[in-house]
């Protein structure tokens, strides 16, 4: 019997678009003019866009387009967050775009997984899911090394502090976050995760590159 190889070629396909997406970012903004306003950013992102405070986010790396829609989510409420939002109140569109396309220029943080005992659980969720609780594998939207994927506007995961993606799936999971929109996706997926499933997956985030 022949190998079914549709899954290799499909991996491989989801592979080779996140790499040509990533190499030329979907907004169209100036990285210098972006750098220059993203000055008062790097006081909780880090200069680099990698925050040395794991509950703030690594942004450096990101997809443009989803940094621009959590700005616009940000400063019209739809994302609530009392640091973030008067900081958005004051970009405008263009500002978003420039700030977006400097902080997607800027390379991911590479970091190690927050706890090696639960890599196992954390690889088994990410790549395939949970069929009984109705959990799709993670890896169908951020791709098999947490890039994202920009065009679909799925964020890049990869290299992000296990104690910020834990509180974005709880955040989720209870609807205090709603930035998904109205799929509901990632609220009705992080609601049927357990506590340990959501640990899990949030180290093992934490050390994909």
């Amino acid at each position: 019997m022949k190998p079914n190889l549709a899954p290799i070629v499909l991996l491989a396909a989801f592979t080779l678009f996140a790499a040509q997406a990533h190499a030329e970012s979907l907004v169209d903004g100036s990285i210098d003019a972006g750098k220059a306003k993203a000055m008062t950013c790097t006081a909780c992102h880090g200069a680099e866009g990698n925050s040395s405070i794991p509950t703030w986010p690594n942004i450096a790396g990101q997809g443009a387009s989803y940094i621009v829609a959590q700005l616009n989510a940000f400063k019209d409420g739809t994302r609530a967050d009392p640091l973030m939002a008067p900081q958005a109140m004051m970009l405008s569109d263009e500002d978003m775009r420039n700030i977006a396309v400097y902080f997607e220029s800027l390379p991911a943080a590479a970091m190690a997984v927050a706890n090696p005992a639960t890599i196992r659980k954390g690889e088994a969720l990410y790549r395939g899911g949970n069929a009984d609780a109705g959990i799709p594998a993670c890896l169908a939207c951020h791709g098999p090394t947490g890039r994202g994927n920009p065009a679909a506007n799925y964020p890049a995961v990869q290299g992000q502090h296990a104690t910020y993606t834990a509180k974005q799936l709880r955040d989720y999971a209870s609807g205090g976050r709603t930035s998904d929109g109205k799929t509901r996706m990632m609220r009705d997926i992080s609601a049927r995760l357990s506590a340990d499933d959501i640990e899990a997956l949030a180290s093992y985030v934490q050390g994909l590159h």
